[in-house]
């Protein structure tokens, strides 16, 4: 039997997001791009982003654009962004939905990129930081809650990250395991010049008391100018 051929076409996919306001926006909100990790959906990630924020925040949680049903209860829904099967595609489909999001929403409520935050949790960790490495200077922030650094960091053809980074990672993390983590600081890096890393107690989920970390960083990374 003769080797099938591989064909590849372009179809249309609608992208979802839920957007959260503030009852005033002015010059001092951030926006918020925020998003879930693998099997989890947005409703649930909006939610655990707008534990993390004290001020008043625009947050926009992206759905991932792969869904599937969730095991034992067929009939709950979760979603993810990549696999290992053509990972090239999903990570340009990612790129194009964050970057999408952020200025469609950072136009509509006058937000520049200086007050522009980038949010990821497990999975979508590694997707962020492959896009503020190939998209420098659209986003202020990036903050990653227990996730990993992307395969090819170290030797990969990547840009100076200009955007601030702020690393949660959790002690009991199974996914991601501290004597893993424990090396992302300097790893980090190696592409990003303004790096603050936290290795906190617990497992593999947004720590409830997170704005402690993150409010100090936001205090520090928005009153300053971007490098």
């Amino acid at each position: 039997m003769p080797e099938p051929e591989d064909r590849i076409f372009s179809a249309r996919l609608d992208c979802h997001y839920l957007l959260l306001q503030p009852p005033a926006v002015d010059a001092q909100t951030p926006l918020v791009i925020t998003l879930h990790g693998f099997g989890a959906n947005p409703e649930t990630m909006l939610h655990l982003t707008a534990r993390l924020f004290d001020r008043p925040a625009v947050i926009a949680s992206v759905q991932g654009p792969n869904q599937f049903f969730l095991p034992p209860d067929t009939s709950q829904v979760g979603y993810g962004w990549t696999t290992s099967r053509r990972p090239a595609e999903s990570i340009r489909l990612h790129h194009e939905m964050v970057l999408h999001v952020a200025e469609t929403a950072g136009r509509e409520f006058a937000i520049p990129i200086e007050r522009r935050l980038l949010v990821g949790f497990s999975q979508s960790v590694g997707l962020n930081y492959r896009l503020v490495a190939t998209h420098p200077n659209t986003f202020r922030g990036v903050v990653a809650i227990c996730g990993g650094l992307p395969g090819d960091w170290d030797q990969g053809v990547y840009q100076p990250v200009t955007a601030a980074v702020l690393h949660i990672a959790r002690s009991h993390d199974t996914f991601y395991p501290a004597a893993v983590t424990e090396n992302y600081p300097a790893r980090l890096r190696r592409r990003a010049a303004d790096v603050e890393f936290h290795l906190i107690d617990g497992g593999h989920q947004v720590p409830s008391n997170g704005h402690q970390l993150l409010e100090p960083w936001l205090r520090r990374i928005l009153t300053k100018p971007n490098s």
